[in-house]
């Protein structure tokens, strides 16, 4: 009982984790952090061991933390906590700590090596659309966000709260499986030509655009099978079940992938996120023998809520927004990746420190 005692095994993992059976009495902590008080925002630092690892502190919680803890206060007018972490974990700050560290049995990092750490300062309005880009880039954040937007603007499409009309998927547009009459590993001749194939791998690993592939058909292999339009909306219906994603190319897919092409009540973006509130169902629900799978059938009666159109376009117009200020931040992050690896080259190559 008592107040957390952190070790450097609690932010080994780049967070800070309070399962320890460390603790200190109320008493001892008000000694030891007199001077130093813990805020949301403050970064924790290894400096023996895993060296080198940054946590950010998210709780407004008393704690305190062994030697080995270093601990970083950031002038929040010059540095925005989120940037300084991530730079932390960067390959040239990482470089840098590698280069201080000292000792043979065990490695230390200590105080003023760590305050000669070069860390490049790029202005505040930059350091937070790098944070977007980072924030954003994991793709079930981002997911989530557009769900929470679907869910204000339509409703919980599992409850249908606004009574919009329903309608079966197949009466809302064109709903066919690819087609491939032929398995490639059985005819490599189908293989190695200029016509896209795209398959359940790259529909799983796309956010809401497909936007690349690894396989491509010959003339033989598109003879038999068939080229779908840019925009179509993919649906998995072969091991991962019912997962989506819209082609940003004219492609082949395979059986094991169907197409759909919306027609005049909903928008491929809409189903694509309506999707995402019963892919888990689908794929729960969904007969197993050697992989799990759904058929055509099922799919098409699927009953979908169909809100007035110019909602739709609304929400569509959202997640192109969005999805445009992800592109500028990705830009953003393109910047800050170069000041990094000049600040690495500036600082410590010039001056011959030996790796």
């Amino acid at each position: 009982k008592g107040i957390p005692f952190l070790l450097v095994s609690n932010i080994t993992g780049n967070v800070i984790t309070y399962d320890t059976p460390k603790y200190i009495s109320q008493e001892t902590y008000d000694v030891l952090m007199k001077r130093t008080p813990i805020e949301i925002g403050d970064i924790l630092l290894s400096t023996v061991g895993s060296y080198g690892h940054p946590a950010i502190v998210k709780e407004n919680r008393p704690f305190s933390f062994q030697r080995h803890i270093a601990y970083l206060k950031p002038d929040t007018s010059k540095i925005d906590s989120v940037y300084l972490h991530t730079a932390i974990l960067s390959d040239d700050v990482q470089k840098q700590i590698d280069v201080l560290v000292l000792g043979v049995a065990q490695k230390t990092l200590n105080l003023s090596a760590i305050r000669g750490i070069q860390i490049p300062v790029p202005t505040i309005e930059r350091q937070l659309a790098f944070n977007l880009f980072v924030e954003q880039s994991d793709k079930s954040k981002f997911t989530e966000h557009f769900k929470s937007q679907f869910i204000e603007m339509f409703g919980d499409p599992a409850v249908n709260p606004n009574h919009h009309p329903v309608k079966r998927l197949a009466d809302l547009g064109e709903l066919n499986r690819g087609v491939s009459k032929s398995r490639p590993r059985n005819k490599p001749e189908l293989m190695g030509g200029p016509y896209p194939l795209v398959q359940t791998g790259e529909v799983t690993a796309a956010e809401l655009y497909i936007t690349s592939y690894e396989n491509t058909y010959s003339e033989l292999g598109l003879a038999q099978s068939k080229m779908w339009p840019k925009g179509t909306l993919c649906i998995t219906i072969a091991a991962n079940i019912a997962q989506t994603a819209i082609l940003g190319f004219d492609s082949c897919f395979p059986d094991s992938v169907v197409g759909f092409i919306s027609g005049k009540e909903v928008t491929q973006i809409y189903v694509h996120y309506w999707f995402g509130f019963f892919q888990k169902i689908l794929e729960e629900q969904a007969p197993q023998v050697a992989q799990k799978n759904i058929n055509l059938r099922i799919l098409s009666d699927l009953q979908v809520m169909v809100p007035p159109m110019g909602l739709q376009d609304q929400f569509v117009s959202f997640v192109k927004q969005t999805d445009k200020s992800k592109y500028v931040a990705f830009q953003e992050t393109k910047f800050i990746e170069n000041l990094l690896k000049y600040t690495y080259n500036h600082y410590f190559r010039r001056k011959n420190y030996v790796h």
